[in-house]
């Protein structure tokens, strides 16, 4: 059939029209943007289907600006929305072709490029479309203990190339992971009959207990707990798939210890340490998206390294804290200030730990102007892509001392 006029309805919606297929395929579609990062919800869905039943779909601009008011809420979602209807109500599968295409390309010249979101995507486009005819597909029920050999493939497995049935499995395995940090020395004292100092106080104390002829020698030695860590985790729409996976992680670390700060950041620094301390976890993330509005968005690393050492650094830094710093270190204004502003940051932490998920390429090379400001001032340089890689953090947390100097995780 043909298109009517230069704003009406392609031939492909206006057959599926016909045939009674635009309910699910707006379903369909909904899943494709949450798929692609745009947070969609159920309510969403049947917002969007009401609003189409109002509006009509006599023109195909009227159809794009009733699903853009309904589905899109931020500027950040506007240009992806825009790529992902386009593709979708002419050919679903270019959706996918044009998500490989967005992906950073690394390695040497000659490699094929990897698709880590094509597997969670491929499923997105399929859903709906599965159900619409054909034999039931048989159901596989599995256990909730997997075996040794699952678990070691899921450790392993990168968070962007995990399906949708991976990525549960691996949240539960997040809350089960124990982070130890080393306990450091304080500047309060504790009894200890092995101490090295003697509570002369202590000491007195006891022997005008016993009527003043002996004195007891009392001992004590430095009071120990770990220090204070704090968290800097990059939202932007690079560090997308990766910062969902982070965000169960910080609320496992903040339920397990106390003075855990968590702070995230894309174009504006954000302080979500309190939302991160309830106890459920669907909760917490909840009130996360709902205090966070730079989700997705571009990157300016060192305005919000700036702003956390001008509000924050005093308040949470105290005690000798470690750092860690999660980001891919692609920073839109160039590394504009960065080096100063984590050169701040370094000298005023214990130890500073930056994750990179970028490092899992073997080609890896810092070129980045930001990469670059950042490098000299950190103390170890590790990857974050999977559960093996979190599990890695918990025995550099546990090491004991200032590891002043950048290193490399081999």
């Amino acid at each position: 059939m043909s298109e009517r006029g230069k704003d009406g309805l392609t031939g492909t919606l206006l057959d599926e029209l016909e045939g009674s297929k635009l309910l699910p395929n707006i379903m369909h579609f909904g899943r494709v943007l949450r798929a692609a990062g745009i947070p969609v919800g159920p309510g969403a869905v049947i917002d969007a289907v009401r609003a189409v039943e109002v509006a009509g779909i006599a023109r195909r601009d009227d159809f794009y600006w009733t699903l853009h008011a309904v589905f899109v809420h931020r500027a950040a979602q506007r240009e992806l929305f825009d790529q992902a209807f386009h593709a979708f109500w002419r050919n679903p599968k270019i959706l996918e072709r044009m998500m490989q295409l967005l992906l950073p390309r690394l390695g040497a010249p000659d490699e094929r490029p990897p698709a880590p979101a094509s597997r969670r995507l491929a499923e997105a486009l399929n859903l709906g479309r599965d159900g619409a005819g054909g034999e039931p597909e048989d159901q596989i029920e599995f256990d909730a203990a997997m075996t040794f050999s699952d678990r070691e493939v899921l450790r392993k497995l990168d968070f962007e190339k995990m399906s949708i049935a991976e990525v549960t499995a691996a949240k539960d395995a997040i809350r089960g992971l124990a982070l130890p940090l080393a306990e450091t020395p304080t500047r309060r004292f504790a009894p200890d009959p092995r101490g090295r100092v003697v509570d002369m106080r202590a000491s007195f104390r006891a022997s005008l207990r016993g009527g003043g002829a002996l004195i007891p020698l009392r001992r004590r030695s430095r009071r120990k707990r770990p220090p204070p860590l704090v968290v800097l985790c990059d939202i932007s729409g690079s560090m997308g798939r990766y910062s969902r996976m982070l965000l169960h992680f910080m609320h496992a670390l903040t339920n397990d210890r106390d003075r855990v700060h968590t702070f995230v950041f894309g174009t504006r620094l954000t302080n979500i340490t309190r939302h991160l301390r309830h106890k459920d976890v669907d909760v917490a993330l909840d009130a996360v998206v709902e205090a966070v509005e730079d989700w997705s968005g571009g990157t300016r690393i060192g305005e919000s390294v700036r702003q956390f050492n001008r509000d924050w650094s005093r308040r949470v830094l105290a005690q000798g804290a470690m750092v860690v710093v999660i980001t891919d270190g692609l920073d839109r204004q160039g590394g504009e200030g960065l080096g100063e502003e984590m050169e701040r940051l370094h000298k005023s932490c214990r130890r500073l730990i930056w994750l990179n998920p970028l490092l899992r390429y073997e080609g890896f090379e810092p070129k980045s102007l930001g990469v670059r400001a950042m490098l000299p001032h950190v103390d170890d340089f590790r990857s974050v892509h999977n559960l093996d890689s979190l599990a890695q953090l918990a025995e550099v947390l546990a090491q004991s001392g200032a590891a002043r100097g950048y290193r490399e995780a081999v």
